[in-house]
């Protein structure tokens, strides 16, 4: 027993003895928001019973107070419900519900001149009606990012390249055709890469992108849709019975100039207007002929959690053909048209 006893003293001794020479210690106790640059070393006291932490001198204490980021931030989250319920109204009406929820992520770094915009957007409305199956009434995936650097000291404007991805998550229908899908991830999906000019005023949320060199790619990864010409890809090569002798090209690329312009006005205390616009047109492929892409939205504040918001959202895209319906019932190729999407609705946002 006391020769344990003993050992015990000792190994005790060792491990005070061997911590002082590896530098002067000191015991420390979490203080507010401090944090420590390296991690505290945990080591044995010689009471045997209890942990403590201890870290070295040289491990300096950094204070998070006061201290500067390059970094801004945005994270909104929406989610707008509508219902409407009937039950002997004579007048008639289908039981509906519907939502529609929202995701805007934001991170903005701002220092020495460079500025870097990254924005995720994302959203996704369903419907169910009474006596029909549930349909997709929003889908749309959205990434930006691009990178800047001022043209002088304080400037707005900034040489810049940017970086664009666009899709959907779900497959689409021509309703109430769900057997075949009209689009799903992918198809289509779209990607800008150019290089140009950004015009930039923070104060009033005003932004101008200007691009004479932006390469647009088109993806349409799925095959059927491929074979068919959807979107603009090369279509499948057929011989007269039908049969597909070479199938349609998955992508297609342009090169032209690309037209960015998104800002924010607030027209009242609770009302807020905000428009994205994007305009591109291909050098080779009818130049000239402008793809417009333009959101337009009213959001009414109502309180800290609830607004309503009113929307309209406008697409034209020359790549694009519509099919209609002929007098023997078969969908006929019409060409190019505006397509409107109108929105109004109610609900809860939450921004962090």
């Amino acid at each position: 027993m006391k020769k344990l006893l003993t050992s015990i003293l000792i190994l005790g001794f060792t491990v005070q003895v061997n911590a002082q020479s590896f530098g002067e210690i000191q015991k420390v106790e979490p203080i507010g928001d401090q944090i420590y640059p390296i991690g505290a070393m945990p080591l044995i006291s010689t009471s045997f019973d209890i942990v403590d932490f201890y870290q070295f001198e040289f491990n300096e204490l950094v204070p998070t107070t006061g201290r500067t980021s390059f970094w801004e931030k945005i994270n909104k989250f929406t989610l707008d419900l509508s219902e409407v319920a009937f039950l002997n109204w004579n007048a008639g009406g289908s039981n509906s519900i519907s939502g529609l929820y929202g995701m805007n992520i934001g991170r903005i770094y701002k220092n020495d001149g460079f500025r870097w915009d990254n924005q995720f957007l994302f959203r996704y409305g369903i419907n169910q009606q009474e006596g029909q199956e549930l349909r997709k009434t929003e889908d749309d995936l959205e990434l930006t990012s691009s990178f800047g650097y001022e043209v002088s000291k304080n400037s707005k404007w900034f040489y810049s390249g940017k970086f664009r991805f666009k899709t959907q998550v779900a497959r689409g229908y021509n309703y109430p055709d769900i057997e075949t899908s009209i689009s799903e991830f992918m198809a289509p999906g779209y990607v800008f890469l150019g290089v140009g000019a950004k015009f930039v005023e923070p104060n009033e949320e005003f932004e101008l992108y200007l691009s004479p060199l932006t390469q647009k790619s088109t993806f349409v990864l799925n095959q059927r849709l491929a074979n068919q010409g959807a979107f603009g890809v090369q279509a499948a090569l057929r011989d007269e019975q039908g049969n597909i002798i070479r199938e349609g090209k998955t992508s297609r690329n342009e090169l032209g100039i690309l037209v960015t312009n998104e800002f924010k006005q607030k027209l009242f205390d609770s009302t807020v207007l905000s428009s994205r616009l994007t305009l591109y047109t291909d050098y080779i492929n009818n130049f000239g002929n402008i793809d417009v892409d333009w959101e337009l939205v009213f959001d009414f504040k109502i309180n800290n959690f609830m607004r309503a918001s009113l929307g309209a959202h406008i697409r034209y895209d020359d790549d694009i053909k519509i099919k209609e319906e002929a007098a023997d019932g078969t969908l006929v190729e019409a060409g190019s048209r505006i397509q409107l999407k109108q929105q109004l609705g109610v609900g809860i946002v939450l921004d962090l």
